[in-house]
């Protein structure tokens, strides 16, 4: 084939965003649905068979789809449109919260994280489970890049009756644009990560009013992610 008769890449079709949403959604389904499938035939051979070793590789066969499975589950809800329910909560509780689920779910990097919180006695109007995700879609996303990164600094304080969240990574390098933070999704693409997270961050954040951002400190060799949220007036 010649170089001339491929196709180029401004004859690449310009598919909408919801029409991409929409055949991930079906794929993930039917996926969804064969695994169901071996899911119940695996179910059935364990019972069937009495060798103790087989047996535990079929355990270990389920196990193996049960994760695909969640795996496909964690995708469609990255895709899924974000509808918050926001109610009062108190910041302090909030932060408590999301610590404890950064301790659970990036354990391997919980210890290099330094919290400054200044919050006092304020009271946030958010979705907690949902804005407690955007904000550890923050930490996951700077450990899922950086993964010799020493320490990170997390500071949380109010700041004209808003919550801000602020992000600070350490640098040396730093040569991407800040400009569409957040709002290139499926740009970076590798195994298990698919450039979804901080675009559900944002997301979150302007579906309760707030908004993300993003920009490089040169001097300090510093990335700094801010995201802000409504609180209630003092």
């Amino acid at each position: 084939m010649s170089t001339s008769s491929r196709p180029r890449e401004s004859d690449s079709p310009a598919v909408p965003w919801p029409d991409i949403v929409k055949f991930v959604r079906q794929l993930s389904h039917d996926i969804r649905n064969n695994l169901n499938a071996v899911e119940l035939q695996s179910a059935y051979l364990a019972e069937v068979t009495e060798d103790g070793e087989t047996k535990s590789e079929i355990q270990r066969l389920r196990r193996m789809v049960s994760e695909v499975g969640a795996g496909l589950q964690r995708l469609t809800a990255e895709l899924s449109p974000v509808e918050p329910t926001p109610i009062s909560c108190k910041a302090t509780e909030f932060i408590e919260d999301l610590k404890q689920k950064v301790t659970k779910e990036l354990s391997d990097h919980a210890n290099k994280i330094t919290w400054d919180v200044q919050l006092k006695d304020a009271t946030l109007q958010v979705d907690p489970r949902l804005a407690q995700q955007a904000l550890l879609e923050l930490f996951t996303n700077a450990f899922q890049h950086e993964r010799n990164v020493k320490s990170i600094m997390a500071k949380a304080s109010i700041e004209n009756d808003r919550f801000v969240f602020e992000l600070r990574e350490p640098k040396a390098q730093f040569e991407s644009s800040t400009e569409k933070w957040g709002r290139e999704p499926l740009r970076n693409v590798g195994q298990g990560h698919y450039g979804l997270g901080l675009n559900l961050t944002r997301w979150i954040a302007e579906s309760h009013g707030g908004n993300l951002q993003a920009k490089y400190d040169r001097k300090r060799s510093l990335l700094i992610t801010k995201v802000t949220l409504p609180a209630q007036k003092s």
